[in-house]
């Protein structure tokens, strides 16, 4: 009844009727300017698997993997977080048949954490360039939920969590 993927191609699709709302605010975010206390930017994805939903905080970092903030009050700088991308629906099923994919999805679970790992990070990746990300200076990760490895977004690839605060 269900497959690996038909459901990653349906979060792919999903994610796809996202993808100009992200690029765009990615774009604003881009054009900030950010406190000169901040090392690195932290997109955080928060996921509920139970609803499909999925959304996308940014978060300044400085290099002891804290918070920093606008703490001179400046409206000229960035500091802190904001959201990204509110909630979304990633993939979307017919409550007759929860039970039958939670099911299935139990059964194929690392397989799946997987390709949805690597479906989240292709997509805001995607947008991250589509927004100019590529000329953009402070390092920037994306950080999946229950993950010990951060998304690099300047280089395309995962990266140990304590690699990004070395």
């Amino acid at each position: 009844m269900f497959t690996i993927d038909q459901y990653i191609s349906s979060v792919q699709s999903n994610l796809q009727k996202h993808s100009n709302e992200l690029t765009s605010n990615l774009k604003r975010v881009i054009a900030y300017k950010f406190s000169p206390a901040i090392d690195l930017l932290d997109f955080t994805a928060s996921i509920e698997p139970i609803n499909f939903e999925l959304s996308i905080r940014i978060f300044s970092m400085d290099q002891n993997a804290n918070e920093v903030f606008n703490e001179e009050d400046n409206p000229n700088l960035f500091a802190g977080s904001e959201e990204v991308l509110p909630e979304i629906l990633y993939h979307e099923l017919d409550n007759s048949q929860r039970e039958a994919f939670f099911d299935f999805y139990e059964e194929h679970e690392m397989e799946i954490l997987e390709q949805e790992q690597k479906t989240f990070a292709n997509w805001f990746s995607s947008c991250w360039k589509e927004a100019g990300g590529d000329h953009f200076e402070l390092p920037a990760y994306l950080v999946l939920p229950e993950e010990s490895n951060s998304y690099d977004l300047k280089k395309s690839e995962w990266v140990d969590e304590e690699e990004k605060w070395t």
